[in-house]
């Protein structure tokens, strides 16, 4: 720009500030009593205002050259999405499938996931196993979560060939994927069976093929099985592996690590241990430090054992109720009943939902079973409702599972007045009691020989939809018919022969003899009608039994009658429910 050019515009903005001044003054006048300070002044503002243009043709050109550069590294999001019109491009068929996410449990999915659940929680265990081996071949096919909810059931009531023949038949025999928790559920089960080498195999197996890495309850799982098979050298030397490919410092592999040398009494390598482990993390788990208070108390050497809790306190971690609920049980284990109420009132008063969750039920059943084991009944339900006193704090919204040991240890203590009154006030919550609820109560019943009250907590429990396993199903029939009340069982069983899962054949077959023997065998032959139209079968002492029963009668024409003509239509056979399948041939680690 020439100077000229640059003089003419200073000379217009001069004019249009002095304008309240002086609006007849020209323009050769005011050129002329300019300074060429003011016109450097004005020269200098005019530049710094204009901040959307470039001082040079090069500096442009620079700016252009940085805009294409960055539109080359970080293309536009339009660039980035896929034309609708345009065709698909075709699969991978190298590439992994992935285990399903969590988007997949909706619909009809989540609703088997659900009633798998639902069997769990109930006990029957074989009718969950069968429902989601079932779901394999239809359209609803169960997700990986619905698989591994079985598996580790079967886990956690030690049935641990089930759940090895599981893990077999959904992800081998089914070709659903297995995600990182299927396999750490297959490991776990290797190592409490003391098979830790197979476990290793699984976890090589996860390093070749999956689609995803170990995670850190893998090597929990696989240093507790190699420290409890006495090869704890092979356990560091899998810790070693886990930091050398990246994982974090996991709290609990260390202490399962500490644990193992200080139950062979070699106290300075768990020191090294504990101080690699404080170096790596700045905020670690306390169940270090109740692993060390344990050892200590069992040593005889309390006065360390405290040292090493109140270290620990002094850090001032917020420590989640799993870590607290192990430090409560190793003090109240030791007899160290101060310190341990010190500390529940203490997560109490740290209870701040929903900023920070400092107690759960857990921590409750812990100190209210250690007020029945005492004997201070009464201070068992003060404890049950106490809440923080500091401010902020907030009672903890208590559970179910809460309930249940609550009522169970006054079920126990025969004191049902004070159950049935947490009875009520569970359900008058937005809480539902569980199968565990009505099981305790209407077992307490029975002992109490209450059989009126029994029957209308089991016709509650039906009510409500719960699942009747067989075991329980069938004491409780035979209770009631044992003490009179065997019209009343016609009603209860017919309720829950319309609601899915059916009840088990022995249920029926309990039923059906204890009207038989009553006389009552018109009522018998609607149970029996009712069965086999359900497709529950009859068991084959059953079918000997009302033959008989019927025959005595001069009615055996009109049952073989029944029982021959539902025999095709209903599968009247008998078949219990099989154990799950076991496929040879599909590895090693799988049998």
């Amino acid at each position: 720009m020439s100077l000229s050019r640059l003089l003419f515009r200073s000379l217009r903005r001069t004019s249009s500030i002095t304008t309240s001044a002086t609006t007849t003054a020209t323009t050769t006048t005011l050129t002329q009593t300019l300074t060429p300070t003011l016109i450097d002044l004005h020269h200098h503002n005019l530049l710094s205002l204009r901040t959307f243009a470039f001082s040079s043709a090069e500096e442009a050109a620079a700016e252009r050259r940085r805009r294409k550069r960055r539109l080359r590294i970080e293309p536009p999001l339009h660039a980035l999405r896929r034309d609708p019109s345009a065709p698909r491009p075709p699969p991978d068929p190298n590439a992994p499938r992935l285990p399903d996410s969590t988007s997949a449990l909706v619909g009809p999915r989540l609703n088997l996931h659900n009633r798998v659940q639902s069997l769990i929680r109930a006990f029957d265990l074989d009718a969950a196993s069968a429902t989601c081996r079932h779901a394999v071949f239809s359209n609803t096919r169960p997700t990986v979560f619905t698989c591994n909810a079985i598996m580790a059931a079967m886990y956690r009531n030690k049935r641990y060939s089930d759940a090895i023949a599981l893990f077999q038949f959904f992800y081998r025999q089914s070709n659903i994927v297995p995600n990182v928790v299927s396999y750490n559920v297959l490991i776990n089960t290797h190592c409490d069976m003391g098979n830790v080498d197979l476990g290793l195999e699984v976890y090589r197996h996860i390093l070749a093929n999956a689609p995803f890495s170990p995670s850190a309850v893998t090597y929990r799982h696989l240093t507790k099985g190699l420290i409890d098979a006495g090869r704890i050298s092979e356990a560091v030397d899998l810790l070693r592996e886990m930091l050398n490919k990246g994982h974090g410092a996991d709290s609990l592999v260390y202490n399962n690590l500490i644990k193992g040398f200080l139950d062979i009494g070699n106290l300075d390598k768990a020191n090294e241990l504990f101080d690699e482990l404080k170096e790596r993390c700045l905020v670690y788990d306390g169940t270090v430090n109740a692993t060390y208070m344990d050892w200590f108390f069992n040593q005889g050497r309390e006065k360390e054992a405290i040292e090493s809790y109140k270290s620990l306190l002094d850090r001032q971690f917020k420590m989640t109720p799993a870590t607290c609920n192990v430090l409560l049980e190793v003090l109240l284990k030791h007899n160290r009943k101060t310190e341990a109420w010190a500390l529940f009132h203490q997560m109490l008063d740290a209870h701040t939902p929903p900023n920070f969750q400092a107690v759960n039920s857990d921590t409750f059943n812990i100190m209210v079973n250690e007020c029945f084991k005492l004997g201070t009944i009464s201070e068992a339900f003060d404890t049950f409702k106490k809440a923080g006193t500091k401010p902020g704090s907030k009672p903890f919204a208590m559970d179910t599972a809460g309930y249940n040991n609550i009522i169970t240890r006054y079920c126990e203590h025969g004191i049902l007045e004070d159950a049935e009154k947490l009875f009520a006030e569970l359900c008058s919550k937005s809480l539902s009691p569980d199968v565990s609820t009505y099981r305790t109560l209407i077992d307490a019943y029975f002992k109490q020989q209450r059989i009126e009250d029994a029957l209308q907590t089991f016709n509650k429990m039906v009510d409500a939809g719960l699942r009747v396993v067989a075991s329980f199903g069938t004491r409780v029939f035979g209770e009631l018919i044992k003490y009179g009340k065997i019209a009343e069982t016609v009603p209860i069983l017919t309720k829950m022969g319309g609601k899915d899962p059916k009840p088990d054949a022995t249920i029926y077959e309990v039923v059906v003899m204890g009207l038989c023997n009553n006389g009552l065998l018109d009522e018998a032959r609607d149970i029996i009608v009712q069965q086999m139209k359900y497709a529950v079968g009859v068991t084959p002492a059953l079918r000997d039994f009302v033959l008989d029963a019927f025959g005595k009668a001069g009615r055996s024409e009109e049952i073989e009658r029944l029982l021959e003509i539902r025999r095709h239509g209903f599968g009247a056979s008998w078949n219990p429910s099989a154990p799950p399948p076991r496929m040879a041939g599909l590895g090693t680690f799988y049998s």
